[in-house]
């Protein structure tokens, strides 16, 4: 690899941070510069497919597996490279943000993969995106350690064999970092944070016997996977790694993306690891591209559209049977439950809940699951364990006998539950607490035992726009309206003033997140993505 000429890019409005000369190197910001000169043109034009498809939606009310690549769905011969060692044993995962702390409790944590996240758990302030990035070379070269002020306590890293194996998220496509610019115009978020670590770790991975591995989410469609496949091929080549090495599993958190699996894999097949399932994410895109659709869309409360609800079953199904169909992993969704301190009973109730889902997906298929929480591995393990035994995974229980119609991944009204006022109160009382953390600069945020990020965010404002536009009556009697709406924030604003005290209220974001959440609740023109608004009153 030649010297590279001083970087195009710049970093703009942006405080000096300790070491970040360590990540931002003119060599690394040089590869992320000719990333976003290659592959950002044609990342705008897949957001301007977005907004095509979504119109097509509104106007027909559903959605069809797609007739120009049946080909590829009909044709048995074709698999996904096969695992790298390191990724093979996939059975308990960790998620969480890359600040120090959880650096060095996630890799610690048991669980044989962390996914490290620039994406929904990490509020993308400037210090997050580098001082996040700082804290993964450091583990990698075993310089990192933790004291914490409050509490006096130290982290270190154990063994490297005892430590999970990263799986790194970079942001959306939909977002843009307006501290590096190219030309005046913001770099991709998803271009920087991969650029950077991709540039600094891919080596020093291979090194230690593993690789640069990747989540990626908000796939749309296939289209959108044939690009990051691109991306990975230019990648490897500029830093002079064997092609393959790169591997991604693909989030399927969007409607639209659950009717292209297979397309997705085979788009990815030399660099593709799985795909997972994701809750929060997954619903959002179905209120969010169905918003048109009439009553048979309007999703009930959050809390009870479970994993079992038919239309969710028909989704992970589907999916475990596509990935073991091409060999690929098929990783489960999130145990977002945080343990109590103080109370035992909580903490019996939720483990056992934790334990049925776990359960249900080793026994469907599943070769991985997520946890939130360290204290949740063991219960996931156990639940993998039972079914996998000594085996690395179960890719070769292919689940022929799942069939899924077009219509089964949005029959949204096979459910019996409705929307109820409860739920409204739920959705307004963590949107807001969401909402304020973030602007705070925090992405994953513990919220009446639950860790939530900013998936979360978005269902719970979607809810309440879906069920104001499509005039809900709830059991009370109440119809949803934006009235109704404001005088919920309101008492919930109040509620917190009273909880957290003047001082504490006045420190915080709290007005802001009121109104930043009854702004994208409220307004008709529904907002992509609530991160986009939220990212412009976003401090650092």
């Amino acid at each position: 690899m030649s010297a590279p000429a001083p970087s195009p890019l710049a970093v703009v409005n942006a405080e000096p941070l300790p070491r970040q000369e360590e990540v931002l190197t003119e060599a690394a910001l040089a590869f992320v510069a000719e990333l976003h000169r290659r592959f950002t043109p044609r990342r705008d034009e897949l957001l301007a497919r977005r907004a095509e498809r979504r119109a097509e939606i509104a106007r027909t009310s559903t959605l069809d597996f797609l007739p120009e690549t049946a080909a590829i769905r009909a044709d048995d011969s074709w698999k996904v490279a096969p695992a790298p060692a390191a990724l093979n044993d996939r059975r308990v995962e960790i998620t969480g943000p890359t600040d120090r702390k959880m650096t060095i409790n996630a890799l610690n944590s048991g669980a044989k993969v962390w996914l490290a996240d620039f994406e929904d758990a990490s509020a993308p302030t400037w210090e997050n995106v580098v001082l996040g990035q700082l804290n993964l070379i450091d583990a990698y070269t075993r310089k990192i350690d933790f004291t914490d002020p409050r509490s006096g306590k130290s982290y270190a890293l154990k063994p490297a064999e005892e430590l999970a194996t990263v799986v790194m998220r970079p942001r959306g496509w939909h977002l843009e970092e307006r501290h590096l610019t190219f030309d005046g115009r913001p770099v991709p978020g998803a271009l920087v944070d991969f650029g950077l670590y991709f540039f600094h770790n891919a080596q020093r991975l291979i090194d230690l016997g593993k690789g640069p591995y990747f989540y990626l989410p908000k796939t749309e469609s296939h289209l959108e996977a044939r690009l990051w496949n691109e991306i990975f091929v230019f990648a490897q080549d500029y830093v002079g790694i064997p092609q393959g090495t790169v591997r991604a599993t693909v989030l399927i958190e969007t409607i639209t993306a659950a009717y292209e699996m297979e397309e997705i894999l085979y788009e990815l097949r030399d660099h593709a690891a799985g795909l997972n399932a994701g809750r929060w994410d997954y619903l959002f895109s179905i209120v969010k591209n169905f918003r048109d659709g009439g009553a048979k869309f309007v999703l009930p409360d959050r809390n009870a559209v479970t994993m079992t609800a038919p239309f969710m079953r028909a989704y992970t199904e589907l999916l475990v049977r596509t990935c073991h169909k091409r060999g690929a992993h098929a990783i489960g969704g999130m145990a977002a439950f945080i343990p109590s301190r103080k109370d035992a009973e909580v903490n019996k109730v939720a483990f056992e809940k934790v334990k049925a889902d776990k359960d249900r997906e080793a026994n469907d298929g599943f070769d991985g699951s997520w946890v939130a929480h360290p204290d949740l591995v063991p219960i996931a393990m156990a639940s993998f364990d039972a079914v996998l035994g000594d085996r690395p995974n179960q890719k070769d229980r292919l689940r022929e006998d799942v069939s899924v119609a077009p219509g089964d991944l949005i029959a949204i009204d096979s459910l019996d539950a409705r929307p109820t006022y409860e739920g409204l109160r739920n959705a307004v009382q963590v949107g807001i607490r969401y909402i304020e953390a973030w602007l705070r600069g925090l992405g994953a945020v513990a919220i009446f035992n639950l860790m939530e990020d900013a998936a979360t965010a978005e269902i719970s404002r979607s809810q309440i726009w879906q069920w104001i536009n499509a005039g809900v009556v709830f059991e009370n009697g109440e119809a949803a309206t934006p009235e109704l709406a404001r005088k919920v924030a309101a008492e919930e604003l109040a509620a917190i003033r009273e909880e957290i005290g003047e001082e504490a209220f006045a420190a915080g974001k709290w007005q802001q997140a009121h109104d930043l959440l009854l702004h994208v609740s409220l307004d008709a023109d529904y907002a992509d993505f609530l991160t986009l608004p939220a990212y412009e009153q976003l401090v650092g």
